[in-house]
């Protein structure tokens, strides 16, 4: 049987997102769009507990419990520059990359709580001619007198592509290319050259179709580093994740395939080496990277493990979703799980402590939903502080905490401004408290209009990518 056919691979013109394309509207094109992509959303799930306070945006009683005073929040900017949808971003210190469904790269300078005003100038970095960029992430490298940013782009075209950027001479106004080089195109030739005469290496990727090991055999979806930027992890609609080396050769050192039932659309990778897919059969996936001493024992089954090493073995499934996952984050810490999916719920997992050296499937374990959105959940981001931001085919971003108690979260208010679905998110935030300043005239200041403060808050800028083309940037501050 043929690889399952993946959502999402059908898209409407560029940047030509706008209400009369919702399923709404009527059209029967515009519905079958939505039905045929991660946008279209499915019902909510009624069988877990909403950990949200009842009507959190307007029962103050309810809020003050889990914040000390209002949050603060307001459009700072709007980036335009893409000609296509914006599907990735990616922080690096004070840079942010963004990708596009054309293959665009693009290279803007991140905000701080001290400018006067804000560089809404990007440079194009590079125009990677594999198709959309689903994914990306940076690594920030210092080497000797030279400072650079090493780039991984996950593709379409069923390839990573791996970019220095060099950020040393960034800056000059923005009125000037950074200088990049296209260091390598994963798998590499010489790890095709390497796997291709063994027969061993070739492994069924569709009925009358074989390849080796190495290549993904659809879209890499998403992208992980590990914690000390040694390996990459990717992931595939072809079902499959594979681990890199992430400097020398590029080499690719493991690849689990069959991993999922569908296409897996989502990796997250915890401090303590457990790595979590998110796919379209409903599931979640826990895998563990197993010592060198005991590969061999990990490495009976010679039908799943294709004649490598397989380092990685499934802990535990987890199943509450009823419709296909987008989106996975962790806690900084890797204690709490959020997943994002088509049935418009954050569903929130939580590691629970079992006597089976945490082999068992209770690692993690559901604690109840998130619900506000409308729409599909397709994006999710974590900061520190329990503040979780999820985007949405709803056109919306909104921001979620969790209480002092650990049991119920709190939605400190909702984000809007963009034509288009919210595909990426992501956020810094700033390391001592800063001074806010009301703007009057911005009409995304949805909770704050016509009040003026200067008071202390620890702030957090968060970055928005969408379907409509933009990438906005937010200020929110969170009274101590």
């Amino acid at each position: 049987m043929g690889i399952l056919l993946p959502t999402c691979t059908i898209f409407p013109p560029p940047c030509l997102v706008s209400e009369q394309q919702h399923p709404e509207s009527g059209g029967s094109a515009d519905k079958q769009f939505y039905e045929t992509s991660s946008l279209y959303s499915q019902p909510s799930l009624p069988s877990l507990p909403s950990l949200t306070t009842s009507n959190s945006l307007n029962n103050s009683d309810k809020r003050e419990s889990l914040q000390a005073s209002p949050p603060y929040y307001y459009c700072l900017s709007t980036l335009k520059g893409h000609s296509s949808y914006v599907f990735s971003l990616a922080l690096a210190g004070k840079f942010l990359y963004s990708g596009s469904a054309n293959g665009e790269i693009r290279l803007w300078h991140a905000h701080t709580p001290d400018q006067s005003s804000y560089p809404e100038v990007s440079n194009i970095v590079a125009v990677a001619h594999l198709g959309a960029i689903k994914s990306m992430v940076v690594m920030n490298i210092h080497n000797n007198n030279s400072v650079y940013d090493k780039l991984f782009t996950a593709h379409q075209e069923q390839r990573i592509r791996v970019w220095r950027v060099g950020t040393d001479q960034a800056g000059g106004g923005g009125g000037h290319h950074q200088r990049y080089k296209l260091l390598a195109t994963l798998p590499t030739l010489r790890d095709r050259v390497l796997r291709y005469l063994p027969p061993k290496n070739h492994v069924q990727v569709r009925r009358h179709k074989k390849c080796t090991w190495v290549h993904h055999v659809d879209a890499v979806s998403a992208l992980a580093l590990s914690r000390d930027g040694s390996t990459l992890y990717s992931a595939s609609w072809d079902r499959s994740f594979k681990v890199w080396r992430t400097s020398a050769d590029f080499a690719c050192l493991e690849s689990v395939n069959n991993a999922h039932d569908d296409a897996i659309n989502a990796i997250a990778l915890s401090p303590d080496g457990f790595l979590y897919t998110g796919s379209a059969d409903t599931k979640i996936k826990v895998w563990r990277r197993s010592s060198p001493s005991t590969d061999n024992e990990k490495n009976k089954n010679k039908k799943n493990n294709h004649h490598h090493k397989q380092r990685h073995s499934l802990v535990a499934t987890l199943e509450k979703h009823r419709s296909a996952i987008n989106a996975l984050a962790l806690s900084s810490d890797g204690s709490v799980l959020y997943s994002g999916a088509c049935d418009r719920s954050i569903v929130v997992w939580e590691t629970r402590e079992t006597g089976a050296g945490d082999q068992g499937s209770s690692h993690m374990a559901v604690v109840g939903a998130l619900r506000g959105h409308t729409r599909a959940i397709l994006c999710l981001a974590v900061a520190e502080d329990d503040l979780l931001l999820s985007g949405s085919a709803d056109k919306t971003v909104r921001i979620w905490r969790r209480g002092q108690n650990k049991s119920e979260y709190c939605c400190l208010g909702v984000l809007e401004g963009h034509r288009g679905p919210v595909k990426c998110l992501t956020v810094a935030s700033q390391r001592h408290p800063f001074h806010h300043h009301h703007h009057h005239d911005n009409d995304n200041d949805n909770n704050n209009k016509g009040r003026s403060s200067s008071t202390s808050s620890t702030g957090y800028t968060v970055y928005s990518g969408s379907m409509d083309c933009d990438i906005k940037v937010w200020q929110l501050s969170l009274g101590s």
